[in-house]
């Protein structure tokens, strides 16, 4: 479980902050094997499909780590 705040150099941050840039990080990759393997070719708006796979990326995180 995750504090709701973390200091860094003084300056309190949400903590998930944290998790949205672990999800970003695993986004780029997953974004690169999507790319790597043709999914987009089968998927209908390559951008909308990127953005909910950040957001269900971010929400499945978020859920697990709190």
């Amino acid at each position: 479980m995750l504090p709701r705040e973390i200091s860094l150099f003084g300056i309190f941050m949400p903590s998930l902050l944290l998790v949205f840039l672990l999800s970003a990080a695993l986004h780029v990759v997953l974004d690169w094997a999507c790319g790597h393997f043709g999914i987009y070719r089968m998927v209908w708006h390559r951008s909308l499909f990127r953005l909910s796979l950040l957001v269900c990326l971010f929400g499945v995180l978020a859920l697990i780590l709190y």
